[in-house]
């Protein structure tokens, strides 16, 4: 096949194209995120309901198994959503952590990615009153909400 600078323009194209959709499929919402009501619904309504993939499944069954001591509030819920819930986060959990068995990383702001990108934002920010802690990925991820927590969807309070 003879190639004219209009089939080179043409590939060029098509290949910058798929360059781009693919950037924008990685950059939105994970799926596996909105899966299940029970846990959209218990653990949505205290904070963002963190997607399974933040943390691999060791550490989410030990969150589960102290819902009693939930970082400082008793989260308590019944055996049969405790067991939806567990098995949402089970089979979404994310599987690229490694983490030693018999003590699990509990807290998504102490991974490895989490601290490499928030690196950059200063204690002061963490602590001032729109934003309050780490922990309120909401304050600066405006689709938090819905599990996407691109970098271009990211607007730091001042």
């Amino acid at each position: 096949m003879k190639y004219t600078r209009g089939t080179c323009a043409a590939r060029a194209a098509i290949a910058a194209m798929a360059l781009l959709a693919s950037a924008a499929i990685a950059s939105g919402p994970k799926p596996g995120t909105p899966g299940n009501p029970q846990w959209q619904s218990e653990c949505g309504s205290c904070h963002v309901a963190y997607p399974p993939r933040m943390l691999p499944a060791n550490s989410w069954r030990a969150i589960m198994d102290r819902l009693d001591r939930h970082f400082g509030v008793d989260a308590s819920i019944d055996a049969e959503t405790a067991a939806s819930i567990r098995s949402f986060l089970d089979a979404h959990a994310g599987g690229d952590r490694v983490v030693s068995p018999g003590s699990p990383l509990p807290r998504i702001t102490e991974t490895p990615r989490f601290i490499r990108k928030h690196a950059r934002i200063g204690a002061t920010t963490w602590r001032s009153d729109k934003v309050g802690s780490a922990a309120n990925c909401g304050a600066c991820h405006v689709g938090a909400d819905r599990g996407s927590f691109s970098d271009h969807d990211v607007g730091i309070p001042r």
